[in-house]
């Protein structure tokens, strides 16, 4: 049978290899030549709030601050990966990379859909923006990955501390079961025990297809003082509707986390029993700056009313890396360059003061303490305290 594959198909379905063959091969930037970055999200399935978040805040950064840098148009190139197959969004940046041609990939909703592409941006040489997921480990993968998002130990260990000082003295876990609900379950543990308290019981709950019903009437069971609960974006609503179905607010059991569990992509759908719940994250919908207002006014004015979440500033301070690297390249920078361009940048964001390590190639940012709190009949995730310059290993 004759293999009728197009070559640059076949290059793909080959692996890295295709990558390769085309790190192999000088780019010659011109100015007239349009800068795409390619930008992979979950714009359907369980994690869509992701994408359709990071890419509401990619185009609102190119059209608040210009789509043209150092002369070069930026064009955006979004698939759509579901969030759900670490192959598919593999196979997708390789089809970008040979394919496309782009100079920078971009997104990643999980962090087992980030790890599976450091490869291809390590072979091709091609700058990878993390916006989203959200594992310690995941800039160690490549020396080409920058993050714009967060960790969670950097997120986790505010609140730990927070609740050691708040007379809670016995705390349940429950996070989901896959790499950042792991690092918020073993920063949690270990400062919450540093500080004198007591973890009665952990739990973990599947990634895909979660019923938090068993795993609350056994934080009820246990009777702590407060439940702490990591999930990813998207899956609040469906853990603040149990945690109240179940009376564990009536029972006297508070709820704490990691600012995923009151996403303000959905904090509102939450309504009332969402009042009162304690977390430490680095970015609300309420923060008072006027880069803040002025992101989120606009945000709301471009996207039909949606309340900005914390994916959206990692896709709006991603998009930022990709621009200014490039105004301090003159355009024409190689991968190498810029990266190195990136390492160190220090700016005001939507979220507060941001900066990029340069060793880590991670995120240094401030993490607030806040409670949600009705403001004029809808919740709102209001800081009263903060840590400041926080580093990615919390």
């Amino acid at each position: 049978m004759n293999d009728r594959t197009p070559p640059t198909r076949r290059r793909v379905l080959q692996g890295l290899a295709g990558a390769t063959a085309l790190s192999a091969i000088p780019r010659i930037a011109r100015a007239a030549d349009p800068v795409k970055v390619g930008l992979i999200l979950p714009m359907t399935g369980p994690f869509a709030s992701t994408g359709k978040q990071i890419s509401a805040a990619c185009r609102f950064y190119l059209a608040q601050k210009g789509d043209t840098v150092a002369g070069r148009k930026i064009e955006l190139i979004l698939k759509d990966d579901t969030g759900l197959a670490p192959e598919t969004t593999k196979r997708i940046a390789q089809e970008m990379v040979v394919q496309d041609k782009v100079t920078f990939l971009a997104g990643f909703g999980l962090t087992p859909l980030a790890l599976a592409t450091a490869p291809v941006a390590t072979e091709a040489k091609i700058p990878m923006i993390v916006m989203a997921a959200a594992t310690q480990v995941i800039p160690t993968r490549s020396p080409y990955i920058v993050r714009s998002g967060f960790t969670l130990p950097q997120v986790t260990a505010p609140v730990a501390a927070w609740a050691a000082k708040n007379r809670i003295k016995r705390v349940f876990t429950m996070v989901t079961d896959y790499g950042p609900g792991l690092d918020a379950e073993k920063t949690f543990h270990a400062k919450f025990r540093e500080s004198g308290g007591e973890i009665v019981e952990s739990v973990r709950t599947p990634l895909r297809n979660p019923d938090y019903a068993p795993f609350l009437q056994r934080a009820k069971d246990a009777k702590p003082d407060a439940l702490f609960v990591f999930v990813p974006s998207g899956e609040g609503l469906a853990v603040m509707k149990q945690f109240e179905e179940r009376g564990l607010k009536q029972a006297g059991i508070r709820l704490i986390g990691t600012g995923d569990v009151v996403d303000d992509d959905l904090l509102e759908s939450m309504g009332a029993p969402a009042a009162g719940v304690i977390t430490s994250f680095h970015y609300s919908a309420a923060h008072e700056s006027p880069e803040n207002r002025a992101y989120v006014e606009g945000m709301m004015k471009a996207n039909a009313g949606m309340r900005p979440n914390f994916h959206s500033v990692g896709g709006y301070d991603g998009m930022h890396l990709i621009a200014e690297s490039l105004r301090r390249t003159n355009g024409t920078g190689t991968g190498e360059q810029l990266v190195a361009a990136m390492k160190g940048m220090k700016w005001v964001s939507p979220r507060g003061p941001m900066a990029i390590d340069p060793e880590a190639r991670d995120v240094v940012q401030t993490v607030y303490l806040r409670e949600v709190k009705l403001v004029n009949g809808k919740p709102w995730s209001i800081e009263f305290d903060k840590v400041e310059n926080v580093g990615p290993a919390g």
